[in-house]
């Protein structure tokens, strides 16, 4: 089948917030080359707001693959569903099984993944997963049918007026520059020491400026243990209190993002907010940093154990946890100065 006579695409990427984000250039890209082509995403229910509004997505099929959808008969509802699409091509963006065996048995001839799937035999078109950034490795899925992507293409995400205006009453009585900080991960070995998010806090504060942590619902205990370290009227605990597309907003409004290597950052490089990353655990070479030209990246170099996990972990396999506490309050600090100069 010739390509350009794709009517029905599909994009599958079933993971977290932050993989979401990174394979929204692929969908750009496509309605860029298909405009008139239907495509559709599949992702799971905590991450389906952010393609609300998107204008480049026509259907988000939400497959909530650890609630109701869990197991065979979950699999089959969705095989069904897809078969029902008449999709010309399927990209699939993760290595897992079932994002494998639904578009085979839906009847998708064209089905792109990457070569690290174990179930790499069950894709017509394996693309090398190659050591670049995720949103690069995500659009070489496009090179089997001769693609080429000439320019550098950032995730956008589009906050409604309702979200819009609801950040406006959130920081009505704010009458300082906002500084956003993302302090939270799933992982422990991904999170910079709470005390030194705190003292950041201070001198941000000290600096004239109002900071807003942000974060999930499980963010909130440590937000709030952070504000509590900093007694000031200018520190805020967001978390849990703002949907996705309502953090976007607010992260668009701030003059930077400090976050770890968490979700908050790619949000950011789609709000065109700069970011100050904290990297332990985890590394940049992985293809998770930050992606935007005045982004920039924290982390002890020339560590023997790091990384010690492409996700992270619950502990320090070492128990000296360095990676993270060898990175001073100061030097980020510093970091945060010098990127808020070249703003202004």
């Amino acid at each position: 089948m010739n390509i350009w006579n794709w009517k029905r695409i599909l994009i599958i990427q079933t993971a977290f917030i932050g993989d979401v984000v990174l394979s929204l250039p692929l969908l750009q890209v496509l309605r860029k080359k298909f405009p008139s082509a239907k495509i559709d995403f599949m992702l799971i229910p905590k991450t389906a707001e952010l393609l609300k509004n998107h204008p480049d997505v026509n259907d988000v099929i939400i497959f909530d693959k650890k609630g109701k959808d869990k197991g065979l008969k979950g699999m089959i509802k969705m095989i069904r569903l897809i078969s029902r699409g008449n999709y010309d091509v399927a990209f699939i963006l993760q290595r897992h099984f079932r994002s494998a065996v639904i578009p085979l048995l839906a009847g998708v001839k064209v089905r792109v993944g990457f070569d690290k799937s174990a179930f790499k035999f069950l894709y017509s078109h394996v693309v090398e997963y190659r050591q670049i950034h995720e949103i690069e490795r995500n659009l070489s899925l496009l090179e089997p049918f001769g693609i080429k992507i000439e320019t550098k293409e950032i995730p956008n995400l589009y906050p409604s007026e309702d979200e819009k205006n609801y950040i406006d009453r959130l920081i009505s009585n704010v009458n300082s520059k906002i500084v956003c900080i993302a302090p939270g991960s799933v992982w422990a070995t991904k999170r910079w020491l709470k005390e030194r998010f705190a003292e950041l806090t201070k001198l941000l504060v000290k600096g004239g400026f109002v900071v807003v942590l942000i974060g999930g619902k499980e963010d909130f205990k440590l937000c709030e243990e952070i504000k509590n370290m900093c007694s000031s009227e200018n520190v805020f605990n967001f978390c849990g209190m703002l949907s996705l597309l309502q953090s976007a907003e607010l992260i668009r409004r701030s003059m930077l993002l400090v976050s770890n290597d968490s979700a908050p950052m790619h949000i950011a490089v789609a709000m065109r907010t700069p970011v100050v990353a904290i990297f332990g655990s985890t590394v940049p070479e992985f293809g998770f940093y930050p992606y935007g030209e005045r982004d920039k990246i924290v982390q002890v170099e020339n560590l023997y154990c790091r990384p010690c996990g492409i996700h992270g972990r619950k502990e320090c396999p070492e128990k000296h946890f360095n990676c993270m506490k060898l990175i001073e309050t100061e030097r980020v600090y510093s970091e945060v100065k010098a990127l808020i100069q070249s703003l202004q």
